[in-house]
């Protein structure tokens, strides 16, 4: 095999094994922890009822706050409370938690002069919370009335715990873009974390639905205050120093997302530099401590990362040879046999995601025309960000604050 015949084969291989790799590790997942378990709207009896402390940071919230606290006062756990942290928000979001505070006695709201990003604003409402475990959700979006409960029982499950990652659910959906994403978070973002919790390591909680054990975050060092993606960088961490994540799908959130172009190439830009800075800035670590569970994560996520530029050079190699009247090489956008073979096996995917998540999702089957195209984008959005994000990442300076701006929230 020459060196072409290589790069072609891994542009290729790459994401069929990849595919194969989740399907089978989803539907271990489901055999072994979902399909005898409970509804997800109809939890067990808990033995104890721990108290727990909601953590929503806040920057510029005053068009979702009230939404979002309103679902969190309907929420069927007897002992919770819920911290608002303003992150120095521009708008009238301080005027507005105030107002909520006054009608919903168990939130207690931080604020904090200037905005410091999320991982601070975390940091401070930890401080601030009087439970050991913590659960934190994004400012927009709308927590499951019973997902309290099915955190709890988790950790209960497994003292060894030492974070839940929740499942995401799309809410917005006006959009061809928004419909798509239905299919991203059904037929990628749900089956890689089954996939990773049954091989082992997850490379992140969902930072918009998630929940730690204090002590965890205590035996991490916390969120780092520089990191641009806190979930990645605590995930890493809270392996990192020993403890364990798994997935959780019948703790559900309803979230917004982007339905430009330019907001979700903004947010997946953002995740892709901020997943290269918490890897690279947790490797030294890895390896010291020896954690050879997260290895795999580790070797996929660079596996990824060449993947993105062998595609990048492959395709730029075919469309130079095509313009120079050369003979067809490189790895071309137009469908062949293999192409078609990927297709089938992102079908396969797809059908695989929407018949686990159908649980939780009622009208799922409905989204199946729109689920079944996103795979492919999936990848070609991925090799694009990681192009370009993990320069920027390498090019950051290492004590940048982690600071955030208002992301685009789609149409509603």
């Amino acid at each position: 095999m020459n060196l072409l015949d290589a790069v072609l084969a891994f542009c290729f291989g790459y994401p069929f094994v990849m595919a194969w790799y989740w399907i089978v590790g989803a539907v271990v997942h489901e055999q072994r922890w979902e399909r005898h378990e409970p509804r997800y709207d109809r939890p067990p009896a808990l033995d104890a009822y721990p108290p727990v402390s909601i953590l929503v940071p806040c920057f510029n919230e005053e068009d979702t706050a009230r939404e979002t606290f309103a679902a969190l006062d309907r929420i069927e756990y007897p002992d919770y409370e819920v911290i608002a942290i303003n992150d120095g928000s521009k708008d009238r979001t301080a005027e507005v938690l105030a107002q909520i505070a006054k009608e919903m006695p168990r939130l207690r709201v931080v604020h904090l002069a200037t905005n410091q990003g999320k991982s601070t604003a975390l940091n401070v409402g930890a401080l601030a919370a009087n439970s050991q475990i913590l659960v934190c959700i994004d400012g927009d979006a709308l927590l499951d009335p019973r997902a309290l409960t099915w955190f709890v029982r988790r950790f209960q499950l497994n003292a060894g715990l030492g974070a839940i990652t929740g499942n995401p659910r799309i809410r917005n959906r006006s959009s061809l873009l928004g419909r798509l994403q239905v299919g991203e978070f059904s037929a990628i973002v749900g089956l890689i974390k089954r996939a990773q919790t049954v091989y082992g390591a997850l490379f992140t909680v969902s930072g918009v639905i998630c929940a730690f054990r204090k002590r965890a975050l205590h035996d991490a060092g916390w969120w780092a205050s520089g990191a641009l993606t806190d979930d990645v960088d605590a995930s890493w961490a809270i392996q990192i120093a020993g403890w364990a994540i798994t997935y959780e799908p019948k703790a559900i959130c309803w979230i917004l997302m982007p339905e430009t172009l330019r907001g979700l190439w903004r947010q997946r830009l953002r995740w892709a530099e901020g997943g290269t800075q918490a890897v690279l800035g947790r490797t030294a670590s890895l390896f010291a401590r020896r954690r050879w569970r997260l290895l795999p994560t580790w070797i996929n996520f660079f596996l990824s990362v060449a993947w993105a530029y062998t595609m990048f050079v492959a395709i730029l190699w075919w469309i130079v040879a095509s313009l120079a009247g050369m003979p067809p090489s490189g790895a071309s956008p137009l469908p062949g046999d293999g192409g078609l073979l990927l297709a089938l096996v992102y079908f396969a995917q797809m059908l695989v995601g929407v018949l686990l998540d159908r649980r939780y999702e009622k009208d799922l089957p409905e989204s199946l025309f729109w689920v079944v195209w996103y795979p492919l984008a999936f990848w070609m959005l991925q090799a694009a960000t990681s192009i370009v994000g993990v320069p920027k990442a390498l090019n950051r300076p290492m004590h940048a604050q982690g600071t955030w701006v208002s992301p685009d929230r789609g149409l509603r």
